[in-house]
């Protein structure tokens, strides 16, 4: 039985262009590419498909990666938005109630 990680590798955006391409350009399976470079055949699917999606060859509404990567900033911008109005309406509520006493 073997023991796997729970953290996951993180490889560079280079390394999974060029796994693409090789599987793109080789005419083997994803999984014959994954196991030559040691790598999960699910995850390298994963970026052959987001490949795909980032050409324009994705389904309709697929978002590409530089639409994923703005979606991710922004969600972070709501959230820090979301916590300073918070601190705020608390900051306004303390200051209400000790100014009429």
């Amino acid at each position: 039985m073997s023991k796997k990680s729970n953290t996951s590798k993180r490889y560079t955006a280079e390394f999974k262009k060029d796994a693409v391409e090789l599987v793109r350009s080789s005419g083997r399976t994803v999984t014959e590419v994954a196991r030559e470079l040691g790598v999960s055949a699910e995850g390298l699917r994963g970026w052959v498909k987001q490949a795909a999606i980032d050409r324009g060859e994705g389904p309709t509404g697929a978002l590409t990666t530089a639409e994923r990567e703005e979606l991710v900033r922004l969600r972070r911008k709501v959230r820090e938005q979301e916590q300073t109005i918070e601190v705020l309406g608390k900051a306004t509520a303390f200051f209400a109630n000790h100014k009429t006493k």
